[in-house]
């Protein structure tokens, strides 16, 4: 009997898609057809592989508005935001496309009399991409490009909440021309995702998602020597100075935090403001967050949605009232919002100041909407508490003294800095993680990298 995966939508309880999972002689099939069609793949020029993607990138351009109602019904993002996710997966592909060029050409070394020598950078072989629902599209384009454009085959086995996404993945690049095999999608239990990574069919596996997965994966490819890429969880700080364009600073920060519900691995999760415009920025931001309008986000006026499901909401629920009861004091009232805006997964945000590093709000993952403000005293303060964290994926200082941000960004425990802007990847630059946030990189022509294999050439001539 088929084993039934139900997604049930967060916008009204409802069941939303059902799909079969995948069975373990379908899961065989699927791998043999990944090595089988891998090879013929990589044979394939770098222009044609690219001419492939490009076109796969226009079919998910001319298809942005249906996507992005699925978006919407699967994991709850406002309607009016949800298609501008596919502009983020055309802006990265696009670049991918543009770097691969140099990015995959040989490397060459200085010459040497009577001998050719040169490093060439070959595919891995088959690419298994575990992708989450929060950005269900932006976090799975990172590996599928790069890793096809490499000459890898593809499974991509998606969450639970979103896959629809997965699905169109792969129809957007069959549409495209890709040969068959070379992208297949795998709706999988935990158990048999255990056992695609135990397989040895697979050469890499690139995993987003928490921290405690992680290690799951890592334990399953433990002993395959395999690669292994980790996208994990974020605690992710801002510390706006006394000199930083307070309004941009508000704006900024709060749409960091609040944005997708605070549904981001990169969210802006604790802020620290220097004393002397600490009230000014909390009551701009209170102010600010008023604006939000919590509701139904298949309404084109709703700006914040729900979170994804009950257990999401329990947790932020629990880290608020912990926060409270140890001092701490909120300045948004959820009677401001809808009546059940306190109830079920539609979560008023809130704003939390009397906070410190003994809340859970300061150093847990919230993944929701709700931010803890602290006030500091100096920017060496800001710097202690900031690298305060298990996490260390994203950080950002706003002020005007740019030179100023950027010494003390190199104090900063994190893989990607900001100045005056934050919760945003730019394709050009490498994403990655330290600490518990992950392992690995993928953007920019570093995100290649652990797609391909070096093989050196050493010719004598005779």
């Amino acid at each position: 009997m088929a084993i039934l995966q139900k997604t049930i939508s967060p916008v009204d309880g409802k069941e939303y898609v059902t799909r079969e999972l995948a069975t373990e002689a379908q899961v065989n099939s699927v791998l043999i057809q990944a090595r089988t069609a891998q090879r013929s793949w990589s044979k394939q020029s770098l222009q044609e592989r690219q001419r492939v993607c490009q076109r796969a990138l226009e079919w998910l351009r001319e298809n942005q508005e249906s996507l992005g109602l699925e978006i919407c019904w699967q994991m709850g993002r406002p309607i009016r935001y949800a298609k501008n996710e596919i502009m983020g997966v055309l802006e990265r592909g696009e670049y991918m496309i543009h770097a691969s060029d140099a990015a995959l050409s040989p490397a060459t070394v200085e010459d040497k009399p009577g001998f050719t020598r040169f490093i060439e950078k070959e595919p891995i072989g088959v690419v298994f991409v575990v992708a989450p629902w929060n950005y269900p599209y932006l976090t799975a384009i990172n590996s599928v490009i790069p890793a096809l454009l490499a000459g890898n085959s593809v499974i991509i086995k998606h969450s639970a909440q979103t896959p629809l996404c997965a699905e169109r993945l792969v129809e957007a690049f069959i549409q495209a021309g890709l040969p068959e095999g070379v992208f297949q999608y795998l709706h999988l239990s935990h158990s048999m995702a255990e056992s695609v990574i135990r397989s040895g069919d697979v050469n890499h596996v690139a995993f987003t998602g928490s921290v405690k997965a992680g290690q799951s994966i890592e334990e399953f490819a433990s002993g395959r020597f395999i690669g292994v890429g980790l996208e994990l969880g974020g605690k992710d700080p801002a510390y706006v100075r006394a000199d930083a364009d307070l309004d941009h600073a508000v704006e900024t920060v709060i749409d960091g935090a609040f944005f997708n519900s605070g549904q981001s691995c990169c969210a802006i999760e604790r802020i620290y403001v220097h004393h002397s415009i600490y009230q000014d920025f909390v009551s701009r931001a209170v102010e600010l967050v008023k604006q939000y309008q919590l509701g139904d986000p298949t309404d084109m006026d709703t700006t914040l949605g729900p979170v994804v499901n009950e257990k999401s909401a329990g947790l932020v629920r629990d880290q608020i009232k912990q926060a409270l009861e140890q001092g701490a004091r909120s300045h948004i009232d959820p009677a401001w919002y809808e009546a059940n805006s306190n109830h079920g997964v539609y979560l008023a945000p809130q704003l939390l100041t009397g906070v410190d590093h003994s809340m859970k709000v300061m150093t847990e993952e919230s993944f929701g909407p709700v931010v803890g403000i602290m006030s500091v005293e100096s920017d060496e303060q800001a710097m202690m508490l900031m690298n305060d964290s298990e996490f260390g994926l994203t950080a950002s200082i706003f002020t005007t003294d740019i030179d100023k941000a950027v010494e003390l960004g190199r104090e900063l425990q994190t893989g990607t800095f900001f100045v005056n802007r934050c919760d945003y990847l730019d394709p050009a630059l490498a994403w990655t993680g330290v600490k518990q946030s992950g392992r690995g990189h993928t953007l920019s022509k570093f995100g290649f990298e652990a797609f391909t294999q070096l093989k050196s050439f050493h010719v004598k001539h005779p």
